[in-house]
């Protein structure tokens, strides 16, 4: 018998929410299915060489030789032989993930023609490093921000660097730019007309150039209004945005945090990346934790070597998979606390993705929800090289890749 009334409803629903329906598959697609790094280091402007790679990962395992690393507590021997041995390989072959050649604070301001035979020598080298594949696979530039008194200078460094870097043939796929101290979503627009701008310019497809977002300012977490301004920013970037990156120090001084208290783990800080990530979710884009400035030099390498690992551990905990990078020694305690952490989670996650895939019990009662984030922290793991499809029982890699981005929608 044919419900009537109900297809008459259900007809009216559609109508009602349709629009919605569009506008939910489009402001919320999902993963992207794309590699994430697990770190971004920033390297000054006029310091980038195209061996830079290369050098920091011989630094780092000039280090790894000559200090031991902090003990990850729950290892046994033999995983932490096994983790060092994948740290001291990842190291050798690819030591930086994401690189970001860095205009602005961590160049400072220096005079015009200074600063564009810089901008055009780095771009250059990035270049050569591309084209002889020995660079980092995703790398970029962050510039001076589109604050008004320093708006013109990032501009012209923006477009100088990007024609520099065309013109020697070496605009990859892995290039992305960073739009730092963002205060309003009025610049995301600004920042999205002006890649529009740039591809028209230089003859690139549209869409081609993607932005992150780096959160370091008071106004980009809650706007004049109360609302949370890192969300109408995701949307304002007209779906240019691939990340959204904490600035550690430059936000807790804008909340006036006192300098021996300004940390990835101070409460402010927290709410700042808590609310990020619930901006984010279901947006398809990444995340990343900032940086510490405890550098492992002298006679602080070890507790410096400790803090480190600690607060990589406790951001892949809380769902930050990525994080910033700023000595080269900082690189051994990345590793070693990302591979722990995905080693260690593995073999729970795989019996979990086994019964829920192939039948049996695991112990758990998982949703297609839950089953989706298993199968995004074994791709990840995957990704950084700290498991090999060797580890997975069995699992198709390309199985759990497809069920990791399984869309909000669907869920």
């Amino acid at each position: 018998m044919q419900d009537v009334g109900g297809d008459a409803l259900g007809d009216e629903l559609d109508r009602r929410l349709s629009g919605w329906d569009r506008e939910l598959a489009e402001k919320y697609p999902g993963d992207r299915g794309v590699r994430q790094p697990v770190h971004t280091v920033y390297v000054p402007g006029d310091r980038f060489v195209p061996e830079t790679a290369r050098l920091w990962g011989l630094e780092a395992l000039r280090m790894l030789g000559r200090h031991d690393l902090p003990d990850v507590p729950g290892l046994d021997a033999a995983a932490a032989a096994e983790i060092r041995h994948r740290v001291e390989v990842k190291l050798a072959i690819e030591p930086i993930e994401d690189l970001r050649i860095d205009f602005e604070d961590g160049y400072g301001r220096r005079p015009d023609a200074v600063e564009d035979a810089d901008v055009r020598a780095a771009a250059r080298a990035l270049a050569i490093s591309v084209r002889g594949n020995a660079g980092a696979p995703f790398h970029g530039l962050r510039f001076k921000s589109f604050e008004a008194s320093t708006r013109r200078r990032g501009l012209r460094t923006l477009r100088l660097f990007l024609g520099t870097l065309i013109e020697n043939d070496g605009l990859a796929p892995g290039f992305v730019v960073t739009l730092p101290k963002v205060t309003a979503p009025v610049q995301v627009e600004a920042m999205a007309a002006t890649c529009a701008a740039l591809e028209r310019e230089f003859g690139l497809p549209s869409g081609r150039l993607g932005f992150e977002i780096q959160i370091e300012t008071p106004q980009a977490i809650t706007g004049p209004d109360g609302a949370a301004a890192v969300a109408r920013m995701i949307h304002a970037a007209a779906g240019r945005c691939t990340g959204l990156h904490y600035g550690t120090y430059d936000y807790s001084a804008g909340l006036g945090i006192a300098a021996a208290y300004q940390s990835l783990e101070h409460p402010a800080a927290d709410h700042a990346k808590a609310v990020m990530q619930v901006a984010a979710a279901g947006t398809g884009v990444h995340l990343s934790d900032g940086s510490t400035n405890v550098v492992p030099v002298g006679n602080q390498v070890g507790s410096a070597w400790t803090l480190h690992a600690r607060l990589v551990r406790r951001s892949l905990e809380r769902g930050y998979y990525q994080g910033w990078d700023l000595h080269p020694a900082q690189l051994p305690t990345r590793y070693l606390a990302t591979y722990a952490f995905f080693r260690a989670g593995l073999p729970q996650a795989v019996a979990r993705l086994r019964a829920y895939l192939h039948g049996g019990d695991s112990g758990f009662l998982d949703e297609p929800a839950t089953a989706a984030a298993l199968a995004g922290f074994v791709r990840r793991g995957l990704d950084c090289g700290a498991l090999d499809a060797g580890d997975l029982d069995g699992l198709d890699p390309a199985r759990l890749a497809e069920l990791s981005r399984r869309a909000p929608a669907a869920q």
